[in-house]
């Protein structure tokens, strides 16, 4: 659990955006003597960490929808906060903000940082003094802020605009030559991930944006590796990596040889866009009945109720501290949120001690206090990816830090009821992911096997036309291979869980091979489709 890993590979994005975005807001309030406001437009600061995975057209709605959510969950925090003081009222408020954010993260799969930063900045908007009145100029902090984290995150399209599909389309050519080159049982564990990456590389080159040259290249990288995870025998993994590496910069895409003619160029980008966007499930259907997000939801609502009560009843301050703590916890089942409650108290921990060695240097003064955060900040988004107790360390000083943007507090009441939050919230948080059990996890196994042997039948039916073309089998490949990863991640998360009937190991591992062949199959289908054709234009010429 506390291993460290590898870091992400744009692990410097969210950490050099945060800064970039926080320091002018924070500054121009230092300047203006208005420190007290800093929570208002950190809010919209944030908002910088968000999406940078996301091609850039996709980005600019992605990030304005992060936006808006924030100016959502903190325009609904100060209201309330304007309208009653009780403390029971305002935790109930807050738990229901965390189990919608948490809900509306994950159907959006926005990517990480998910909802902890909504619910760590509404949660202690709650309990901020509020009159309705202040409400509206609060807002436009927020949104000013929001404004500038936009652009921040928007800028390096002006210098690489189709860096983030080169980034994705380098993880699937990696991660298909770490499987071509596996052999065994290291091959089959070798192969979701190589799956999954894949997956993740045509959704975001046909996520949205206009059909470049460049675009149309990479599309081709992509169907490469793609052809390495369905016949890894006849792959090459050191080509693969080379093509990754080329990848690399501003310079040409790589080219791959064997391209036969420009008619290609269409079978590879319109109609699988079209395929894919029809294929995509809706918003809401991610959120109606059934979905297994609603359990995850009702999680979050009761550990951070519980949390925020039991902190109440402990006379602890900041019983938003214990009920973002709970909030922090919730993953995809039991297994996953107990490991990240004992990251996140670990993290705490050491964290309240390094805000102990920080806080002589933050008290010098208000420029010394900000600058502490910026650091804090970078280094929360640098260490986050290797262990979510690494990235705590930073947080933890961090959110201690801002609350005294008001005015410099005493550390030891800061430091004790941080450490009792942190523990109340991680125990409440857990006992909540025991008591609401998520039984309807084996009948999502049910439905991801449905839908991947349907995916099988369309491929296979591709495959037996009398002559099979890349225009019938890629878009049919394309969603076998989504359903095969959708299935995987819809047995790990039931994996996890508890007090459940026995999962369907056997028919998933079953599912699993067939749909595999049958991806190797639609290969070798491409490969003497391609023979005839080359063929056919010898004969002509």
């Amino acid at each position: 659990m506390l291993r460290p890993g590898k870091p992400s590979d744009i692990w410097f994005k969210p950490a050099s955006s945060v800064v970039v975005a926080t320091a002018p807001p924070n500054l121009t309030l230092l300047a203006l003597g208005r420190l007290d406001l800093v929570m208002y437009t950190m809010a919209g600061s944030f908002c910088a960490l968000y999406t940078h995975n996301l091609p850039y057209a996709a980005r600019a709605r992605a990030l304005a929808g992060v936006v808006a959510g924030m100016l959502a969950s903190v325009g609904i925090a100060m209201v309330a906060a304007s309208l009653t003081t009780s403390a029971a009222v305002l935790v109930a408020v807050g738990a229901l903000l965390a189990a919608a954010q948490k809900t509306l993260c994950d159907a959006t799969r926005i990517g990480p940082p998910g909802h902890l930063i909504f619910t760590f900045i509404s949660s202690a908007t709650l309990f901020a003094p509020q009159s309705i009145g202040q409400v509206p100029g609060h807002l436009a902090l927020t949104l000013g802020a929001g404004a500038v984290a936009w652009l921040v995150g928007m800028a390096p399209a002006l210098v690489r605009p189709h860096g983030p599909e080169r980034r994705a389309t380098a993880r699937a050519l990696r991660a298909a030559a770490a499987y071509a080159e596996a052999s065994g049982p290291g091959r089959e564990r070798a192969r979701p991930a190589a799956a999954a990456a894949v997956h993740a590389a045509w959704q975001s080159l046909l996520a949205t944006g206009a059909r470049t040259a460049a675009r149309r290249a990479l599309e081709r990288l992509v169907i490469r590796a793609e052809d390495a995870l369905a016949a890894p025998s006849s792959a090459d993994p050191a080509q693969l990596r080379s093509w990754a590496t080329g990848l690399r910069g501003t310079g040409a895409v790589p080219r791959p040889g064997g391209v036969r003619t420009d008619e290609d160029d269409e079978l590879l980008g319109v109609d699988v866009e079209l395929a894919a966007e029809a294929a995509r499930p809706s918003l809401w259907r991610r959120l109606g009945p059934g979905s297994p997000l609603l359990p995850i939801a009702l999680r979050t609502a009761v550990g951070c109720a519980l949390a925020g009560y039991a902190s109440l009843a402990l006379g602890v301050g900041r019983p938003y501290w214990a009920l973002v703590t709970a909030a922090s916890l919730y993953q995809a089942n039991v297994t996953l949120t107990w490991n990240r409650g004992v990251q996140r108290v670990v993290g705490n921990l050491v964290g309240v001690l390094a805000f102990a060695a920080i806080v002589p240097l933050a008290h010098l003064n208000h420029a010394a206090l900000i600058f502490c955060c910026l650091a804090l900040a970078f280094g929360a988004e640098a260490l986050i990816g290797r262990n979510y107790w690494l990235g705590s360390v930073c947080v933890t000083p961090m959110a201690l830090l801002v609350t005294e943007f008001a005015r410099f507090q005493e550390p030891g009441e800061l430091i004790l009821d941080r450490v009792v939050d942190t523990v109340v919230g991680a125990l409440l948080g857990i006992v909540a992911a025991m008591l609401v059990t998520n039984r309807r996890a084996a009948d999502h196994i049910e439905l991801a096997i449905d839908a991947t042997d349907r995916a099988r039948t369309r491929a296979e039916q591709a495959l037996a036309s009398p002559a099979p073309t890349p225009a019938a089998l890629r878009p049919a490949r394309r969603g076998l291979t989504a359903a095969l990863v959708d299935l995987r991640t819809a047995h790990d998360a039931a994996a996890g869980e508890w007090w459940q009937r026995a999962l369907p190991d056997q028919r998933v591992m079953i599912a699993e091979q067939a749909g595999h062949r049958t991806l190797a199959a639609t290969v070798r289908g491409m490969e003497q489709d391609a023979h005839v054709t080359d063929q056919g234009a010898h004969v002509r010429a």
